[in-house]
């Protein structure tokens, strides 16, 4: 998936939202040909996420900013790490000050709380899913940390994949039909996406695997017994991925079930931005 427009719009709409008609903070108290120098420092444990992106801050604000990176995304940090240098001049690096900021503190929060999911998971074969629960406008960056952190991303959004879930599946009158229209549809309009059918029993599990035609089977709030029913039932003939419920403490007894994937919301909606701070350099 390219992030990249959607992280292009983003920047110039923070840069608009925050600058507005003028900084007129350094406007009132500083020569506008100044020159300074600025670190990124560490100030909690994490993995350290955004580094690109505030650099392209810094770059849209002003081309001729000089950015010295010590430290690169996915590296794990601790209090008192540098991460990079920027330097220029003062208004461009007062301006991008607080944006890069926000993006990095916020990127490095989901990218250390995915890692810590993804350790829970080392010498099993399942991956840590992220998914839509993301903040409007934020999504290619939260989906960006999660990999940063290790984890993997599910789908962009409603147009790179069709997941039948449970109000889908009541709406369009049971398992059978929305997988049904859902093959017939892409057959219409030509077009290849993966399908995965949200399941919340095994029965619903036999009726999807009756119809076929799809690539993944969701294990919709299942306990630990079933699913590790629905693995066997499943038998490898399609991927299948654990969701609902499951947190930090229950994650690995779910991957140890044989599940593909598991799916954690929380890799972006429950998280806590990790302390960073641009600080002058003399």
């Amino acid at each position: 998936m390219d992030f990249q427009p959607y992280i292009d719009e983003l920047i110039a709409l923070a840069i608009k939202e925050d600058i507005g008609d003028g900084d007129h903070t350094f406007l009132s108290c500083i020569p506008p040909d100044a020159k300074g120098k600025m670190k990124l420092l560490v100030k909690q444990e994490g993995i350290l996420a955004g580094v690109e992106i505030a650099k392209q801050v810094f770059t849209t604000l002003d081309p001729e900013v000089k950015i010295e990176v010590l430290l690169k995304d996915g590296t794990p940090i601790k209090y008192g790490d540098v991460a990079f240098y920027v330097e220029g001049r003062v208004q461009s690096l007062l301006q991008a000050e607080r944006l890069a900021l926000n993006l990095m503190q916020h990127m490095s929060g989901v990218a250390t709380q995915t890692n810590q999911y993804v350790k829970k998971l080392e010498g099993l074969k399942t991956k840590v899913l992220d998914t839509r629960k993301t903040t409007p406008g934020m999504r290619a960056l939260d989906k960006l940390a999660v990999k940063i952190g290790g984890g993997e991303n599910h789908r962009m959004g409603l147009f790179d994949m069709i997941l039948l879930k449970d109000n889908h599946i009541d709406f369009a009158g049971g398992i059978e039909n929305a997988i049904r229209k859902a093959q017939q549809y892409l057959k219409n309009i030509g077009r290849k996406l993966p399908i995965e059918v949200e399941t919340r029993s095994l029965d619903d599990i036999r009726k999807a695997m009756e119809v076929g035609g799809i690539q993944r089977i969701m294990l919709d709030n299942f306990n630990l017994e079933d699913t590790k029913k629905a693995v066997e039932l499943i038998n490898g003939e399609y991927e299948t991925e654990s969701s609902g419920g499951i947190n930090f403490d229950t994650i690995r007894a779910y991957a140890k079930c044989g599940v593909d994937f598991v799916s954690v919301g929380a890799l972006t909606h429950q998280i806590k931005s990790l302390d960073l701070s641009l600080k002058a350099v003399d």
